[in-house]
């Protein structure tokens, strides 16, 4: 008998007449498989929110996020932004608790003057407008405690509001450091005015302290397969925790690939300082300057924008697409092509305004920038090059474990019978070649022939049971740059 029957008894064993037949699905799929992205947001939850903290939800709109986690919490606005840019690719949510040892962030608007004439108080608070009406002759008292009832009367803020005299002290509904990142600013858009007479002077949002510790949500996750993050936090306990969680999901013993996004509002020079406190390949920390939105938000549309092109081709650059739910800084507060040039090459992502006013990504890059042993390594430096490695990496794995399920392993030059489940370092390679060529199509690899040359497939020498092969893809790049050299003649 040459054919290898997975369940049909041989003769020994079987002699009742009839026809018997079993079905072999190992042959039934072909062509490169695509990976089924899961999208992954950590956060903080408000005590009104009915979830269980360290379990993973599956979310699928705004209203079930604010009956979740509380209408204002920062996990609320956190999956607004990454459903607004896709609804489709599953949500997974984890929400934390404020840290018992947290202090709130608190900022303040104090008015003055007196209204000369009827106006608005046109507010953007954390990229939310809030608009009060102002009557003519009205007091700075009077002025203060409208605002605050605006402020508490819309749900969806991440702050709420009191009003004494002529003062309105805001404070974070989530207590934290992420709650220092709140924007609050008036008169945002073109043409917006303070009422005429009155005015206004804010005190930036300050005092939040103590991030939750991530350590307990990282042990919650298990071997879940989240494929890209949305992390709120940038203070180093918290980064290196999530760093050192998607290493380990990296390597050979899980492959359980994740990719970690956040988001980080500072000065040039305090972007570049965390940019360069930091060398891991699954970190993305994309510049936030100025912007009206919490920069944890733009860290989820951020993730949702990676999650949603990558996933359609993981090669294919992730630059000059939309965010439709964050906001950009406005003209005279934005990174120059210099700042930002240099920020890329402090392991910080950036983004840029076109001339219409919409926000676009630039370019993604990881915080990785040397090797272990301290020599300059640009190898991780694009996103894409992780989320090409991953979907050759479970390509290759699936395909082998699909056909080659209850294989024997025997050497190059066996005379097995044909039908027999037996493979050789001579068929493997060729499967290789063969996947190779299909990834070509892809325009995922380049240079076939490279990888046929340095291609090895070889059973182990201490272990018969064991096939050693080494696949050297040539990954395709992305076009980042064309440099011309314009030689006029007159």
């Amino acid at each position: 008998m040459a054919i290898s029957f997975d369940t049909i008894p041989g003769p020994g064993t079987l002699r009742l007449p009839g026809v018997y037949s079993e079905i072999d699905n190992s042959q039934a799929i072909s062509g490169p498989q695509t990976i089924q992205y899961r999208r992954l947001i950590i956060g903080q939850k408000l005590a009104a929110g009915t979830a269980t903290p360290l379990v993973l939800d599956r979310v699928t709109s705004p209203e079930q996020a604010d009956a979740l986690y509380g209408r204002g919490s920062m996990l609320a606005g956190m999956v607004r932004a990454a459903l607004t840019q896709d609804s489709y690719t599953e949500l997974q949510v984890m929400s934390v608790e404020d840290d018992a040892a947290a202090a709130a962030a608190t900022g303040t608007i104090v008015f003055g003057g007196a209204a000369t004439a009827a106006g608005t108080i046109n507010l953007l608070i954390a990229g939310r407008r809030v608009r009060v009406g102002v009557a003519s002759g009205a007091t700075p008292a009077t002025v203060a405690t409208n605002v605050a009832a605006a402020i508490n009367a819309n749900l969806d803020l991440p702050v709420t509001a009191s009003a004494t005299t002529n003062t309105v002290t805001i404070t974070a509904r989530n207590k934290g450091e992420a709650g220092n990142g709140i924007d609050v600013r008036l008169n945002y858009y073109v043409g917006e005015e303070t009422a005429a007479g009155i005015t206004a002077t804010i005190t930036a949002m300050a005092g939040g302290t103590a991030n939750p510790d991530l350590a307990d949500a990282m042990a919650a996750l298990g071997d879940s397969w989240l494929h890209t993050w949305a992390i709120p936090y940038t203070d180093a306990a918290n980064l290196s925790i999530v760093e050192d969680e998607l290493a380990s999901r990296f390597a050979w013993d899980r492959e359980i690939e994740g990719h970690a996004f956040t988001a980080f509002d500072g000065t040039q020079g305090q972007l570049g300082t965390l940019g360069d406190s930091r060398n891991s390949p699954h970190l993305n920390i994309v510049m936030a300057t100025n912007e009206p939105m919490p920069a944890y938000e733009k860290a989820a549309e951020t993730m949702a924008i990676g999650a949603y092109y990558l996933s359609i081709d993981p090669a294919r650059p992730v630059q000059t697409l939309e965010y439709k739910w964050c906001l950009p800084a406005v003209e005279g507060d934005r990174l120059t092509n210099q700042e930002r040039n240099l920020l890329l090459f402090d392991g910080i992502s950036t983004t840029y305004v076109d001339a219409g006013g919409v926000m676009r990504t630039e370019r993604l890059v990881t915080t990785y920038k040397t090797s272990a042993n301290g020599a300059s390594d640009a190898s991780y430096l694009d996103v894409e090059t992780l989320f090409t490695l991953m979907f050759i990496r479970h390509d290759w794995r699936d395909y082998v474990k699909r056909k080659y399920p209850r294989h024997k392993l025997a050497s190059d030059g066996t005379r097995y019978g044909e039908g027999q489940a037996v493979v050789t370092p001579k068929v493997m390679k060729a499967e290789a070649v063969v996947k190779a060529r299909e990834w070509e199509e892809l325009a995922l690899v380049e240079n076939i022939d490279a990888f046929k040359e340095n291609l090895i497939s070889e059973r182990n020498a201490s272990d018969p049971n064991r096939l050693d092969m080494l696949l050297p893809p040539d990954l395709v790049n992305q076009l980042r740059i064309v440099a011309n050299k314009i030689q006029f003649r007159l």
